[in-house]
């Protein structure tokens, strides 16, 4: 049996419904969040904490994004800015406030500094306003990493580039926690070799089955790099606190992506036209998800639980896979003047 995709009245009202479904989901991939953490070539790491309490812990996310503070329940902690005035404090009963009155809190929206407005000065009265309630907070700490885009000068991989301290007072006594930045090494490319492999392979199987042997049985083959681009993506997304601001995409794309390959299998053999259609939306999600985490594919640090070669080559292997697959579905949606089987 075949299904016929002509050109009646009715082709060019649903071509235009695709393409305004497209334009909504891609506009997701604007959706951003104020400044989370992004792929660096720099790790931070706590050299120590001086005198030593085990009240507090201290970490360090996105590999120098972001300094984290745990304080054990019943533990008081106030954290100093860059003007020696209170910028956090950790209540003895979890919460955590911010004075909104320093310059620390707007230096710090971003990783290499916000505008701070005029009439904010360090000696002004402290204006509390909570932000966590669970004695753990995470926050841009400017004197935790590198603060230009550009590199440093005079150094190279494996070089130290910043050494500070970050005061605090823990429970009425001064605490110093030190901190340090290296410079890494680019990462192996042999991740991206197989990312770029495995997105061919699926455009060879779309070009070699779904055109030249006229089945669409090839889309079976977007659903495992969709679901595996959502794992992938859904690991990146969990791996940092809500305040750091994670970005939705990482995980929104590859869920649209999925959803919308598991239509074009359930419709390869219902409606061609359908199946096209939404392949065409998943191959379009795919690719923009692999075009917004290029960064991450040369950085030494991806921030994500994932391991970094599974992430870079699946950044890959979404944005090559991702366009094949849109282009092939594009050219079926066009192509539909001919009899094209109903059946995979």
């Amino acid at each position: 049996m075949t299904l016929v995709i002509g050109r009646p009245p009715a082709t060019r009202q649903r071509l235009a419904a695709v393409f305004a479904a497209l334009i909504v989901v891609l506009g997701i991939g604007d959706t951003v969040f104020a400044d989370p953490a992004g792929p660096t070539d720099y790790r931070s790491e706590i050299v120590s904490i001086e005198p030593p309490t085990p009240s507090i812990a201290v970490e360090i996310l996105g590999g120098d994004s972001f300094v984290e503070l745990t304080a054990a329940p019943g533990t008081e902690v106030v954290l100093d800015g860059y003007d020696a005035e209170p910028y956090l404090w950790f209540q003895t009963d979890g919460t955590v406030l911010e004075n909104r009155a320093s310059r620390t809190a707007y230096l710090n929206e971003s990783r290499y500094g916000s505008d701070v407005p005029p009439d904010v000065s360090a000696d002004a009265e402290p204006d509390w306003v909570e932000v966590g309630d669970a004695g753990r907070y995470a926050w841009h700490d400017h004197r935790a990493h590198w603060m230009q885009p550009i590199r440093p000068a005079g150094k190279s991989p494996g070089d130290q580039i910043v050494e500070a301290v970050i005061p605090m007072v823990v429970d009425g006594g001064d605490v110093l926690v030190t901190v340090s930045s290296t410079w890494l090494a680019e990462p192996s490319p042999v991740p991206l070799g197989l990312g770029v492999l495995a997105g061919l392979t699926i455009a060879a199987i779309g070009i070699g089955v779904g055109v030249v042997g006229r089945r669409a049985g090839w889309r079976f083959a977007v659903v495992p790099l969709a679901v595996l681009t959502l794992v992938v993506g859904w690991l990146q997304f969990r791996s940092l606190p809500s305040e750091t601001g994670p970005r939705l995409v990482w995980w929104a794309l590859p869920a649209l992506a999925t959803a919308a390959a598991s239509v074009a299998v359930w419709f390869t053999r219902r409606d061609r036209f359908v199946a096209s259609a939404a392949t065409l939306i998943a191959g379009s999600q795919l690719a923009i998800w692999g075009w917004i985490k290029r960064d991450g594919l040369t950085a030494a640090i991806v921030p994500t639980d994932a391991p970094g070669w599974l992430d870079r080559a699946t950044t890959v292997a979404g944005l090559v896979g991702g366009a094949a697959v849109a282009a092939i579905a594009l050219w079926e949606l066009f192509a539909g003047s001919r009899e094209l089987p109903a059946s995979g």
